[in-house]
């Protein structure tokens, strides 16, 4: 057995794309089948371990094993006929794919919670393939450690959203993303809710922190349209050893949970710039949305509102957004200017292009912390005059009620190819401490590794340094900056980072080409949203025009 786990996973994958490239199946066909037998062979695994225990257990009783038996020790029932040695040695003339089929059902028959969950469409493979991915998944090893399948799984679930493209992008969100909003929400314990789950990447690297850190328990609650691709997250769950309640439903008009003020933790990848959403359905539920409707047929404020109203009063949001939201205008920059003003708009950090694997557009990730407003003010003064502690465990903080921590993150990354982009774990790490240092919280150990930053320069190094030595935040320019609400409104209730952070001194070959394109581009997504709205209002006056006449 490689005792790397990542070339396990290369050697898995590069098998089954083998295969693929020469069957007739789309990369829709082909991945959820796949998928399932990675499941199915971790069941298998966690199911003989559970045999042997149990066969000792009852070695001098006179009852048999039962599948009440197995399911008290949290392992799915496994029927005869649905064990992975059964159907790896079917006879030469089986339908393999009618028997794979049937043992997904019997599977699902014999563990009420993966009922409807399984994909039953293995009689669309050719059975040579079949046959291959068998041997394949049967390779990995029955002694692997406890989250491998877990990690392979997610593995495979990335490489699949690469090659479906658009609409891999609807169910995948890139785990370097996931990792880098979970490590500044640091969910300890508690409810945590998605309402746009997709596969469920964000509860999977929350229990991830959770074991990391010895946190409490995890509730998990998630909403998504899709109904594959529920079932995906379910499986992805089960295969990380989690439970959870995921439902098939719109976010939009569907708040199954009764979501208002209920979770301690709301975290999402919602689908950008959405037309079409019922707006008029949605005006009566101001629990939901407080700060009121939008006027352009775009979503992207009915979702931030949705995260929003969900928090509990202590409660932290992390989300992807795309980048105009930052800086729309009119009915969406007073939405904005209503949450910034509330105090509860606590980090922003701007992601470079090329990190998701279906849109080379750069994004934002938004953090809200409703227990942000409890804190003092900035400008506030102690009986003696002096400045009041502004937060964190350590009184090191720099952050209050009426700050936001902005940081450009576009400049730090690890390019994986030509189109493609990632942060590796010291990059992750550096840009959470950031988020640690302007709260006063635990560096956790973190350590520079000054060659993971090639495109930092040398003064921001040495800053960042001292910082961490020191424990003590420091604006940087070009990288991070804490502004005061007072610097926000001055700057239209902008939260687009470009704006507060500076540039950094140019070197002698000028001008970054890649990074003027990307402000460019922002600029460009901006404007497209002001002439959306205006072309909303003009249309609205011309009809109030002719009705009049």
């Amino acid at each position: 057995m490689p005792t790397n786990l990542k070339e396990l996973e290369d050697r898995l994958w590069q098998a089954a794309d083998q295969l693929h490239a020469n069957s007739h199946l789309s990369s829709a066909e082909y991945s959820k089948p796949v998928l399932g037998l990675i499941f199915l062979r971790f069941a298998e695994v966690k199911f003989s371990k559970a045999h042997e225990q149990l066969k000792a257990k009852f070695a001098n009783k006179r009852r048999g094993i039962t599948r009440d038996d197995y399911q008290e020790l949290s392992v799915v029932y496994l029927p005869e006929k649905a064990r992975w040695n059964h159907l790896l040695h079917l006879p030469e003339g089986a339908d393999i794919g009618k028997a794979l089929n049937d043992a997904m059902t019997d599977i699902e028959k014999e563990n009420e919670d993966l009922k409807g969950i399984l994909p039953k469409t293995y009689t669309a493979f050719d059975k040579s393939v079949l046959v291959e991915l068998l041997k394949i998944f049967n390779s990995i090893p029955m002694d692997i450690e406890g989250d491998a399948f877990g990690k392979i799984y997610e593995y495979f679930l990335g490489k699949f959203a690469m090659s479906e493209g658009q609409k891999g992008g609807e169910f995948f969100t890139p785990t370097s993303i996931v990792k880098l909003i979970v490590e500044i929400i640091q969910p300890f314990g508690g409810k945590i809710y998605d309402p746009a789950c997709g596969s469920g990447g964000m509860f999977v690297q929350s229990a991830d922190f959770v074991s990391r850190h010895k946190g409490g328990t995890l509730s998990v609650y998630g909403q998504e349209r899709v109904e594959d691709t529920v079932r995906l997250c379910k499986m992805n769950l089960a295969v990380h050893g989690l439970g959870g309640t995921v439902i098939q439903g719109n976010s939009y008009y569907s708040d199954p949970f009764e979501s208002v003020g209920k979770f301690n933790y709301v975290m999402a990848n919602p689908p950008f710039n959405v037309s079409g959403v019922n707006k008029e359905d949605l005006k009566s539920r101001t629990d939901r949305f407080p700060f009121g409707m939008p006027k352009p047929d775009i979503a992207n404020y009915v979702w931030i509102q949705l995260f929003y109203s969900a928090l509990a009063p202590n409660g932290r949001a992390g989300f992807v957004m795309a980048n105009s939201a930052s800086d729309a205008r009119q009915s969406e920059m007073e939405i904005r200017r209503q949450m910034i003003e509330a105090g509860v708009v606590d980090v922003m950090v701007a992601v470079g292009s090329n990190m998701f694997y279906t849109v080379t557009l750069p994004c934002t990730l938004w953090f809200l912390d409703k227990s942000k407003t409890e804190l003092t003010a900035k400008s506030a003064k102690d009986a003696k005059g002096k400045e009041k502690n502004l937060g964190g465990s350590n009184g090191l903080g720099v952050r209050s009620k009426d700050t936001i921590l902005f940081i450009d993150a576009r400049n730090i990354y690890t390019q994986i190819d030509r189109a493609h982009r990632e942060w590796s774990e010291a990059q992750l790490g550096l840009i959470a401490t950031l988020a640690r240092l302007y709260r006063g919280d635990d560096l956790n150990g973190f350590k520079l590794e000054e060659s993971q930053f090639p495109n930092l320069t040398e003064a921001q190094l040495t800053t960042l340094k001292s910082a961490i030595k020191n424990r003590k935040y420091a604006d940087i320019a070009g990288l991070c900056k804490v502004a005061t609400i007072k610097d926000v409104e001055a700057q239209g209730w902008s939260l687009n980072p470009g704006r507060y952070v500076g540039v950094t001194e140019k070197t002698a070959d000028g001008v970054d080409f890649a990074a003027r394109l990307e402000e460019l581009n922002e600029e460009l997504e901006t404007l497209n949203a002001e002439a959306r709205e205006l072309e909303e209002k003009i249309a609205e006056n011309v009809v109030n025009l002719l009705e009049k006449k």
